[in-house]
């Protein structure tokens, strides 16, 4: 069975690291048959100045590590009989460093030259800090240069990212999630795609090269791909509310929704009052 959600599944977010991971690989694997046969869709990751904790009580990171140690008791060794040899305590000197994947679409005519960048972000994009700010940097540096960007936002931790300047988008169009494209064709200029809760996820155009035709990337198809592989039927509990939580219209209409579904109980209607009985 799919999401009982017709757009972005909400519940979804809380296992977010799985989710992104899915969107990344297949979105490549949807690029890389449509691409001009010079162009090819690549995987890449940056190493995060620091690893983030998440909000609440939902981590981003596990902090705990399970690590398996042979232990031999003393009688075990020694070079004489009677003689015990103390073992040495294994310990971790560095943790491992947390990364992030993104997508780049390259040139391999021009030297491997990077045509287009895909994002999809993530709370450490979105969260205030050092994370935040690289990404900033970085999206910036894009925007001015010769190289297309596409954001895609399916996560409401954090604060709004994208490359355009929230405040310039009318209040009915400021959705939960959200697409921007930004062309080296057109500088200066944003191309948004707003994603209400109760709509299908868009089929959104990438730009290549200038004399290339864009190639679209079906987010509906992605996102659905994410829940059956990553067997999330049954798993999510959909008579909770979701993390984070929804607010607004968007809670309301989930809260019906789901209970349409048979998801979540319905409501108990108000007993009617009788009349009063006459003595």
């Amino acid at each position: 069975m799919p999401s009982p959600f017709p757009g972005m599944d909400p519940y979804l977010e809380a296992h977010w690291r799985d989710v992104h991971a899915g969107l990344i690989i297949y979105s490549r694997d949807a690029l890389q048959s449509v691409l001009p046969a010079s162009l090819r869709a690549r995987v890449e990751e940056r190493v995060l100045l620091e690893t983030p904790v998440g909000i609440g009580d939902h981590p981003l990171y596990p902090d705990v590590r399970v690590v398996e140690y042979t232990w031999r008791r003393e009688s075990e060794v020694g070079p004489e009989a009677g003689v015990a040899v103390a073992e040495p305590l294994l310990v971790e000197t560095e943790p491992d460093l947390a990364t992030e994947t993104f997508l780049e679409i390259i040139d391999r005519e021009s030297g491997n030259r990077v045509v287009t960048i895909i994002e999809f972000l993530s709370p450490s994009n979105k969260s205030p800090g050092p994370n935040r700010e690289q990404y900033q940097r970085k999206q910036r540096e894009l925007c001015s240069s010769g190289t297309n960007l596409v954001e895609i936002d399916l996560n409401r931790f954090g604060t709004h990212t994208l490359a355009f300047p929230l405040a310039h988008l009318k209040r009915k169009d400021r959705t939960p999630y959200m697409a921007c494209i930004r062309r080296v064709t057109r500088r200066g200029v944003a191309e948004v795609y707003p994603m209400p809760l109760w709509q299908h996820l868009p089929v959104v155009k990438v730009p290549l090269r200038p004399d290339d035709a864009d190639v679209a990337l079906d987010l509906q198809a992605l996102v659905e791909q994410c829940y059956r592989n990553g067997a999330y039927e049954g798993t999510l509990n959909y008579a909770a509310e979701p993390d984070p939580p929804l607010l607004g219209a968007e809670r309301d209409w989930a809260d019906e929704w789901l209970r349409e579904k048979g998801l979540r109980p319905a409501k108990k209607r108000p007993r009617r009052k009788g009349k009063p009985r006459s003595r």
